[in-house]
């Protein structure tokens, strides 16, 4: 099991708080000098996850919240690994998703992009790495969406992704891409990310993780630490 070590970002990999072509962080980014607080105790210890319950389909989008048939799109395998900077594996973290459905649009009630919800796909799940890191999640892969930032501006197909480690200071919060994308050059919260580390956000497809006649395979690791860290959403 990895220790955790507690390091600043670095910032040739993390987006900054203000990206002047992402439009919202121009209102909400910081304007005077952060203020590091000491961790404590509090923050140190908890939340743990290694007990945590989880439901059979947590990690299967694609049968999570069937209603009346299968939802709709390609489905997909999400697989990868939790790691920190030297490669080793990091268990018992919990890792969360959340994403559009195939037509590109969220069930949430602010979500009111003119495409159908798909009554069989609630774009959300769950689960925890194993012993060695692992994870693996089931899913349909997210359609693309117009948002309001700029003149015909469009989302790349894209997933977020939570996760918490052994406490509330491991947490990281980021998104993955899908390779080949070509809105990806168009996109100003992929293109807020430093280069080096934007490479770091696109997913790879796995044949040896693809399905025979079920769904394709996508590898996603994350690095939680170090120079090669997965970069940290905060656009």
């Amino acid at each position: 099991m990895s220790n955790i070590i507690y390091n600043q970002f670095d910032r040739e990999v993390h987006p900054p708080y203000l990206a002047p072509e992402y439009k919202s962080t121009i209102l909400r980014a910081p304007t005077k000098p952060l203020v590091i607080l000491k961790q404590s105790l509090s923050e140190l210890t908890g939340p743990v996850f290694g007990d945590f319950n989880l439901g059979e389909f947590d990690h299967d989008l694609t049968k999570n919240s069937i209603k009346n048939g299968e939802p709709l799109g390609e489905r997909i395998v999400v697989h990868g690994k939790v790691m920190n900077e030297n490669g080793q594996p990091i268990p018992n973290t919990l890792i969360e998703i959340w994403q559009a459905n195939s037509c590109g649009r969220y069930v949430h009630k602010v979500d009111q992009h003119d495409a159908p919800l798909d009554p069989n796909f609630l774009g959300a799940g769950r689960c925890m790495t194993d012993k060695d890191g692992n994870y693996k999640f089931y899913t349909i892969k997210p359609g693309a969406y117009p948002w309001g930032n700029h003149y015909n501006a469009w989302r790349p197909n894209h997933i977020h992704f939570s996760l918490f480690g052994a406490n509330i200071t491991n947490r990281l919060v980021t998104q993955m891409y899908f390779p080949g994308d070509p809105l990806l050059q168009h996109d100003p919260i992929f293109l807020g990310v430093p280069p080096k580390g934007r490479e770091l956000l696109i997913s790879k497809f796995d044949l040896d993780a693809t399905e025979p006649n079920f769904a394709l395979g996508y590898r996603f690791d994350f690095v939680l630490r170090g120079h090669n860290a997965t970069p940290f959403e905060k656009l």
